[in-house]
């Protein structure tokens, strides 16, 4: 087997299992035992299983990267310095998203990982990203400051991270969720049909009123 064969047989077969199993649960030995190559081939190829966890997702966060900061690099010219509407960021976000995964295995299988590297990831993953992709994501925040100045720093924070939770679950789940669309009120929805349904909520959550105050601790009791 050639060496690239065998590159790539084992990284499609770990991140299938780390999606469907999570990172602490997948062990090398069912990677290699699923892949059909030794311990040995790992360790040469990869040295370790933070590596091997790390390659995982660059083969999906290397191409989102370049095409993001493609896609933002249009956008600036296309607006000539002014502010970008958040609906547009969010849109463009969308669109680099659902495009790279066509180059690997699927959708779901890109969002699962998304999902663990929040829940799961240990530090090294979480430095992993921020150091290879933090760039891009910085940029993206950036933008969506300038789109929603209104917005306190910490508020943003929190409504970004309940927009990627959102985003995450719904496509990590969109077998489940066309079954249901299908068997109880016969609609048949492509991904695009989903995110154009999505898109309206994660804006509207964005845009939504601030909260009120936390009350004082005596008379929230």
């Amino acid at each position: 087997m050639a060496q690239t064969d065998t590159v790539t047989r084992i990284l499609d077969t770990a991140e299938v299992l780390f999606a469907e199993r999570g990172f602490a649960e997948t062990s090398l030995r069912t990677i290699t035992s699923k892949a059909r190559v030794n311990l040995a081939a790992v360790n040469y190829h990869f040295g370790s299983k933070k590596s091997l966890i790390q390659a995982v997702f660059a083969r999906y966060l290397d191409p989102f990267t370049v095409r993001f900061h493609h896609a933002l690099d249009e956008l600036e010219a296309q607006y000539a310095g002014g502010v970008i509407p958040l609906e547009v960021l969010l849109e463009t976000m969308a669109r680099t998203v659902l495009d790279v995964p066509a180059e690997r295995h699927s959708l779901k299988v890109f969002m699962k990982l998304l999902g663990l590297a929040y829940s799961q990831a240990q530090g090294h993953l979480r430095r992993y990203i921020q150091d290879e992709y933090g760039s891009v994501f910085s940029r993206f925040t950036d933008l969506v400051r300038l789109a929603t100045p209104d917005l306190p720093d910490s508020e943003r924070f929190w409504r970004l991270h309940f927009v990627l939770g959102t985003v995450i679950f719904t496509l990590s789940g969109l077998d489940a969720l066309r079954d249901i669309a299908e068997k109880d009120y016969q609609e048949h929805v492509s991904v695009r049909d989903l995110i154009r349904r999505l898109r309206p909520v994660v804006v509207a959550a964005m845009n939504a009123p601030l909260p009120p105050p936390p009350m004082p601790k005596a008379e929230a009791s």
